[in-house]
């Protein structure tokens, strides 16, 4: 059973599968969505849980810097609570503050394009929150 990670935003879910032992976490893919037309992605999400066996989802939580929960970390917990009344899998909410930054700068590093960036950001921002999910278990 893998443990998948979730960065959401408001166009798109960046997707990461732990391998099966729940050591690592890879990137899987970018969900398009659209928050203002409710199009959020489940089916694909509920595809992708039973292709891969999922059984728990780890939910980037953007919290400020101070600690609060600001509209950004309110829609991801609305979302969270859809995934677990949707699949009836255990949903975690994680903080990610700074994983987007600490992605961008892992991309820069690697000398890879802008436009490539914006096309791989949300994944591996996703990566991010479920590796230190990952890390934070054993």
């Amino acid at each position: 059973m893998r443990t998948m990670g979730l960065d959401v935003g408001s166009k798109t879910v960046g997707v990461a599968l732990s391998d099966a032992f729940g050591w690592t976490a890879q990137g899987l893919e970018t969900i398009k969505i659209n928050e203002a037309e409710n199009k959020f992605g489940f089916e694909q999400l509920g595809t992708i849980i039973k292709e891969h066996e999922v059984s728990k989802i780890v939910v980037g939580l953007p919290k400020n810097m101070n600690g609060s929960i600001g509209p950004r970390g309110e829609a991801s917990q609305n979302y969270a609570a859809e995934l677990e009344n949707l699949f009836g899998l255990p949903v975690v909410l994680w903080d990610e503050r700074l994983t987007t930054v600490a992605a961008e700068r892992v991309l820069l590093e690697a000398d890879v394009s802008r436009k490539k960036r914006k096309k791989v950001i949300d994944k591996m921002a996703a990566v991010m929150i479920l590796q230190g999910y990952l890390n934070s278990q054993t």
